[in-house]
């Protein structure tokens, strides 16, 4: 008799809408979707930047997680109030409009949430944070930014820079290192820290570089850097998605068990 394989949690991930052939396009780039399925052990569940055919009610009774991936994209300074961005730059009103009104609710009803790079910086926006449009521009700041593009897509995510970790924060907890090494692919940054939002980690120059959301009991972390691009070589990488991955499967025991209750 063989026994059915376990189910694995469900994950909402946010995608970009770009264009495509002259068609607009809903996607996730494939890093995020390897590291959840192989390392997190989940479920992906690619949700498209359309806001008015997504409620945050039906989510909740469905999955079991919430990722927020990086993008070329740029979060719209309108979102935190301040003036546009150049028109020479990159933004996704449509994924701005899903993420940003999508993500109180999913923590409030305690799914677990991770952010990664343009994730991290929307959870900030989310919670009334702001950000600095030009890091790299601002004094004593180090330049974030990826580099040379004509170098292989791997030498984009080398590790460039130390990141200090508060040390019995949750980030400490799941990694059990004060210190580490990160790569860093960004030009914007948290100027603003969002309300009820905790500092999990900085950078050499004071950057924020991880965060938290203080009175959320489940998992809930933001990171500037690109974990999901470092999981083959990094334990540090693997661990961030792992941790994550169990933090879903309890939500999953949690939720179908209350279904079955009713």
């Amino acid at each position: 008799m063989t026994h059915p394989l376990p189910r694995r949690p469900v994950v909402a991930v946010v995608a970009d809408l770009f264009e495509r052939q002259k068609h607009a396009a809903h996607a996730v780039l494939d890093g995020y979707v390897r590291a959840l399925a192989d390392v997190a052990q989940v479920l992906p569940l690619i949700v498209p930047a359309h806001d008015e055919g997504i409620d945050a009610a039906t989510l909740i009774d469905t999955i079991d997680g919430f990722v927020l991936t990086g993008s070329p994209s740029n979060v719209a300074a309108e979102r935190y109030g301040a003036a546009p961005l150049p028109a020479s730059t990159t933004v996704d009103p449509a994924r701005d409009a899903v993420s940003l009104r999508l993500l109180p609710s999913m923590v409030d009803a305690g799914v677990p949430f991770l952010g990664i790079c343009r994730g991290f910086q929307e959870l900030n926006v989310a919670f009334g944070g702001s950000l600095e449009r030009a890091v790299h521009d601002q004094p004593g700041r180090l330049d974030h930014r990826e580099g040379d593009h004509d170098r292989p897509l791997t030498g984009w995510y080398e590790d460039r820079h130390a990141i200090q970790i508060v040390p019995g924060g949750r980030l400490a907890k799941l990694s059990g290192e004060t210190n580490a090494m990160v790569n860093s692919l960004h030009h914007q940054g948290i100027d603003r820290l969002g309300r009820g939002l905790t500092v999990e980690a900085t950078a050499p120059d004071g950057l924020i570089e991880a965060i938290s959301v203080e009175a959320a009991p489940q998992f809930t972390l933001g990171v500037q850097w690109h974990p999901e691009m470092r999981v083959s070589d990094s334990p540090f990488a693997r661990a961030i998605f792992s941790a994550f991955g169990d933090a879903c499967r309890l939500r999953q025991q949690q939720r179908l068990q209350s279904r079955h209750h009713i």
